[in-house]
């Protein structure tokens, strides 16, 4: 498993229990009390890194290369019944949003998400996870195919933004972007939508206008990245950890806001050292959401989620 640079005493540490587990099986001598001990530093020691993070190492967690992505998530959650749905009819199929039909127990959903590679060949293939306008147009196809069959929606946002190549604004990346909030906020199914990830500027925004926005706990969600932030104000990547701190990013600071619903409590460590209790979850959460909104006409549940995004930012 690879570590952060925060993460180092764990690995050490982790490391030295190890080889104490070893050198008992070896030489046959009892040394489980050394053994003990380490194991008790060794927790103490990750609960007091993970207890104390900075915006930045949240940051760093979200980018984390073990970490559990979309497609990890919609095969865990439907079992093998998820069925991907490809091409916006129009230019082609985008590899960094992917897209279909899953069942969760017996009910089906529409899962759309972007998607990042898990190596250099496959990063190249999805893009690094930056969808280009016919990526959102796409999502935008099988939303409107989920409304007409009143299929639930559900979102999962992990990108460090939508694709900035001069090809993507030939073809409308910003129009593909509006036109997606802009449907959404008046699509007549239910939307949950979650952050497992990345959630970068419009690129994650383009698919994130649900009636609940969860975020996993070591997330981040704004609308530029710390790095991009540090470099236009400091012209240097530099102040990229005073950036963090200031964009208030966190799934913390975000819900303080009231910009979103609610944390998704993650395995100690981050989703990527117990993938099964990050999925599970997320199951949970997308299931008690979707029992809460499943009852509301579809005009109702379209003036809730209006009145919801109206009043952001709004002071009495």
């Amino acid at each position: 498993m690879e570590y952060l640079d925060f993460e180092l005493p764990i690995k050490d540490l982790e490391e030295q229990l190890d080889k104490c587990l070893s050198i008992g099986e070896e030489s046959g001598i009892d040394i489980s009390d050394s053994c003990k001990k380490i194991e008790i530093k060794l927790e103490e020691t990750r609960n007091e890194i993970f207890k104390n993070l900075t915006p930045w190492q949240k940051v760093q967690l979200a980018r984390h290369p073990s970490r559990p992505y979309t497609l990890d998530y919609i095969n865990n959650l439907t079992q093998g019944t998820f069925m991907e749905l490809h091409g916006d009819r129009t230019v082609k199929d985008d590899k960094a949003m992917i897209g279909g039909l899953g069942k969760i127990g017996d009910q089906s959903f529409m899962f759309i998400g972007q998607q990042k590679g898990y190596n250099t060949k496959t990063r190249q293939y999805r893009n690094f996870g930056m969808a280009n306008p016919e990526g959102y147009r796409k999502a935008l196809r099988l939303m409107k195919m989920a409304e007409k069959f009143n299929i639930p929606v559900v979102t999962l946002l992990d990108t460090p933004g939508a694709y900035p190549g001069l090809e993507a604004e030939e073809r409308g990346q910003g129009e593909a972007i509006a036109r997606n909030i802009f449907e959404m906020t008046r699509l007549k199914t239910p939307i949950i939508t979650i952050v497992i990830g990345e959630g970068a500027s419009g690129g994650a925004l383009g698919i994130g206008v649900g009636d609940r926005v969860y975020m996993m706990e070591y997330t981040w969600y704004s609308v530029i990245s710390p790095e991009s932030c540090s470099s236009i104000l400091w012209r240097s990547w530099e102040h990229k950890e005073e950036a963090a701190e200031a964009l208030k990013l966190t799934a913390t600071d975000l819900k303080k806001q009231k910009l979103i619903d609610g944390i998704i409590k993650e395995p100690m460590g981050g989703a990527h050292t117990n993938r099964a209790m990050a999925y599970d979850a997320v199951k949970k959460t997308i299931l008690k959401t979707y029992k809460d909104l499943k009852d509301l006409k579809p005009k109702d549940l379209v003036k809730k989620r209006m009145d919801k995004y109206i009043n952001m930012g709004v002071y009495s």
